[in-house]
């Protein structure tokens, strides 16, 4: 097993990732330092407590995830569940590695082009805010007879049940998605020629929207749809370093 320094770390997830690029909700990086030399990195979507307690029954030196500690908007107390992650981080002397926008963004390693792996899909071209989301189709250039198939191509790929608002017979050619929360990228996957959209939730505007203009919106969980680029980032990374890794999955059904 391979070892190397949390700051060498850093610098090769900000190489990879390159969060400079974005305008984010919140900081990317280095979230929570710990010990200076790092063996085993453990990756998952959120820094839950639950991921850092199962983080510090692997024995890991860093965690990386998604969903960090810190948003903006937060009023910056550390009370009630924040003290309670940071106080097992700094006890097990963990690095905390998080990062938001940047992971959905990757072209091959992050969120969006993980699930697009995931489902046979390719993206041809990107749109929306910061161009995060992916517009394109099957990769072997065929299309979904009904909508109802892709649902359940979808559900038999994810292992969930999804939320499909819209038309279910339409045939599915052009499909655009994003992952996590990004409802708000309906109107501009529309105006970019999709047939369906999907992401990680639903609000209520989406469901009658996709009935008036007859495109399928399909819901299919927020941690779902973000699990993918964690482990595929961090494990690129560690295998640079020759680092072990292990993803852990703590469910999570919204």
């Amino acid at each position: 097993m391979g070892t190397t320094t949390n700051l060498s770390l850093l610098q090769a997830f900000d190489a990879l990732l390159q969060p400079a690029r974005f305008k984010d909700y919140g900081p990317n990086g280095l979230q929570v330092e710990g010990k200076l030399q790092v063996r085993r990195i453990v990756s998952g979507v959120t820094a839950s407590r639950a991921l850092i307690e199962a983080a510090i029954g692997a024995q890991a030196d860093a965690i990386f995830v998604h969903h960090g500690l810190f948003w903006r908007g937060q009023d910056g107390c550390v009370t009630g569940w924040m003290k309670q992650r940071l106080a097992l981080l700094l006890a097990h002397d963990i690095n905390l590695f998080a990062y938001h926008l940047p992971l959905d963004a990757h072209p091959q390693l992050g969120n969006n082009a993980q699930l697009g792996a995931q489902l046979g899909l390719a993206a041809r071209s990107f749109f929306g805010e910061q161009a995060l989301g992916c517009l394109g189709g099957r990769t072997d250039g065929g299309c979904f007879a009904a909508a109802s198939d892709l649902v359940l191509h979808l559900e038999k790929t994810l292992k969930r049940p999804v939320v499909q608002v819209g038309p279910s017979d339409k045939a599915i050619k052009t499909i655009a998605w994003c992952s996590g929360g990004a409802q708000g990228y309906f109107e501009a996957a529309i105006a970019a020629g999709a047939d369906a959209f999907i992401t990680g939730e639903i609000s209520e505007p989406q469901a009658h929207c996709a009935r008036e203009m007859n495109v399928v919106f399909i819901a299919c969980g927020h941690h779902a749809s973000e699990r993918y680029g964690a482990p595929a980032a961090a494990g690129h990374v560690a295998d640079q370093f020759g680092l072990d890794h292990q993803f852990i999955e703590i469910d999570n059904p919204a």
